[in-house]
């Protein structure tokens, strides 16, 4: 009998990992939180019909990356119904919104969700057939804001204080805009048009979206494509002078509160759905996928399901591959951290502290040493950015042979006799 193992493009989390991921999640929801979000969990199975309408036909999650199946009619009389797994969450996020009559409020909905979404494409590293998402909405009638440039910059500021909070270093915020309902059909058509000449020289995929979702094109990273996407029109030449107003107003608000971004005018997402902003978070350190995270506006996401005018604006970052990020950082900066930074106190203690440095990397250790006309809080932020420990030497330590060692990680400080520090610190 053959073993049993997880279904391809799954995959078990297991301890120490999960601290991570636990900790990942408790700083979303502490994030959101600030900017008064609410948790909704909804369901992981929803009508097909409901991503078909929503998410749209013709592009790739919809043609050819869902599990879908019909579910059992209760009656011979009834139609089995078509269920899908979420392989996304704005759609079913605007689906509770619509059923439950939450636009009655006549307030803002401003919801977030942590879960697993379920895509059956090809899994590689970051990505996976079941992943988990974190995402959030913000949706309402237009009398309640929900409309209003101020909404988007307001959530690209949040993203980036909750990136910020994580310790993720050096993401960066590329934003466009893909106009109204009225600019996207015109831009379409002069995609569709440039295309008909240049599509049979690209990839066998750009050939197809060329025809069924032009604007998938621009999403395209094969080397040999790019001079041709390069070329091709931009958006921006073909918005309505409110979608310009917008758009303006987005990235003045961001500039006001110190937001650094790029304005990225191949930047369309993939998405049926999306209107005026877009945007997206990547870091460099995933390689040619570096996508962290993304969404944009979607003005007519609920009428296109059946329901209200409610505009909003979401986004959904993968999980998997934030925590692939910080494991990267970590590993990092465990390669370039010294083992130990010796802090003299005072400079008659420099050189007993270069003495201690001198013994400490004659038994190959790492080690940074500090002057002694630094201020202790100096002496700390220095060591902080150098090693993984901090050793303050001073006159009472070198009278009594007992060092006092500070750990970065866990903030424990300890007396560690001098004849046992390079053990201590694991030489």
């Amino acid at each position: 009998m053959s073993t049993l193992k997880a279904v391809r493009g799954t995959r078990d989390l297991l301890p120490p990992e999960t601290e991570l991921w636990n900790k990942v999640e408790a700083t979303a929801r502490r994030v959101f939180a600030r900017y008064n979000f609410g948790e909704i969990r909804t369901p992981l199975f929803e009508d097909t019909s409901l991503f078909a309408r929503g998410v749209g036909e013709e592009t790739d999650i919809v043609s050819k990356e869902m599990y879908t199946w019909e579910d059992r009619a209760r009656a011979q009389s009834e139609k089995p119904q078509s269920l899908t797994l979420r392989p996304e969450n704005t759609a079913g996020v605007v689906r509770a919104y619509i059923e439950h009559k939450l636009g009655e409020t006549g307030m803002l909905q401003k919801l977030y969700y942590i879960g697993p979404q379920f895509r059956r494409e090809r899994p590689q590293k970051g990505r996976y057939r079941q992943f988990w998402q974190i995402g959030a909405e913000v949706i309402g009638p237009a009398s309640a804001g929900s409309e209003s440039p101020l909404r988007d910059a307001e959530v690209l500021e949040m993203l980036a204080a909750f990136l910020h909070e994580l310790g993720i270093r050096d993401a960066k915020l590329s934003i466009n805009s893909v106009g109204s309902a009225s600019d996207r059909p015109r831009y379409v058509a002069a995609l569709r048009e440039a295309l008909q000449d240049k599509a049979p020289q690209m990839c066998v995929d750009c050939q197809r979206r060329a025809e069924t979702n032009p604007l998938r094109v621009l999403d395209c990273k094969v080397p040999e494509d790019q001079p041709i996407i390069d070329a091709l029109p931009k958006i921006a030449d073909y918005l309505d002078e409110e979608s310009k107003a917008h758009f303006a107003a987005v990235c003045a608000a961001l500039d006001a509160c110190g937001v650094a971004y790029e304005v990225n005018p191949r930047l369309v997402r993939g998405l049926d759905y999306y209107t005026r902003t877009t945007f997206e978070f990547s870091h460099g350190g995933l390689g040619a996928q570096n996508a962290l995270l993304g969404g944009g506006r979607y003005d007519g996401l609920s009428e296109a399901i059946g329901g209200p005018k409610a505009p909003g604006i979401g986004f959904a970052m993968g999980e998997d591959r934030l925590i692939l990020t910080l494991q990267a950082q970590a590993s990092e900066a465990a390669s370039t951290l010294a083992d130990a930074y010796v802090a003299p106190l005072g400079e008659g203690m420099n050189a007993a502290a270069l003495r201690l440095a001198h013994e400490l990397r004659g038994a190959g250790l790492k080690i940074e040493l500090g002057d002694g006309s630094f201020r202790l809080k100096k002496s700390f932020e220095m060591g902080n950015k150098l090693a993984r420990k901090i050793i303050l030497f001073g006159e009472d330590e070198l009278a009594s042979g007992m060092l006092t060692v500070k750990d970065f990680a866990s903030g424990e400080q300890v007396k560690v006799a001098r004849g046992e520090i390079a053990h201590f610190l694991g030489a």
